[in-house]
């Protein structure tokens, strides 16, 4: 799967209101399906339909532990998602300019400092 899908498909699944809900129960550990429908306002069915469309986009796992189908979140399927968001945080325009300013201030302050320090020959102490 390309990096594009899988970032589309990520996205597709956690733009329902009810599959973020999911999500969250499922962070803090594994459940069975009926729990999980037992804490939604909607049908089993449709729970489960919601959980196929979060299986099926890799972002939670299912188990089959006696008669119980347990359900566990895999977030490093959101990995794509955060790397392609993150990078509408990186400095822009003037920010990133401003950004290479202070560093560039910083620089000249540190060599500054070392050219006006006296030199003192090796093993000397003040």
């Amino acid at each position: 799967m390309g990096y594009a899908s899988m970032v589309d498909e990520v996205a597709a699944a956690i733009a329902d209101p009810i599959r973020r809900g999911i999500l969250e129960l499922l962070r803090d550990g594994d459940l069975p399906a009926g729990e999980i429908a037992d804490r939604f306002p909607v049908s089993r069915p449709a729970v489960s339909r919601h959980l196929r469309v979060l299986r099926e986009s890799g972002l939670v796992r299912s188990e089959l532990v006696g008669r119980q189908r347990l359900y566990r979140l895999d977030a490093d399927r959101f990995t794509a998602l955060v790397d392609w968001l993150a990078g509408f945080r990186r400095p822009r325009g003037w920010a990133h300019h401003l950004d290479a300013l202070e560093t560039e201030v910083h620089r000249t302050r540190r060599e500054r400092r070392t050219r006006d320090r006296p030199h003192r020959a090796v093993g000397e102490t003040a």
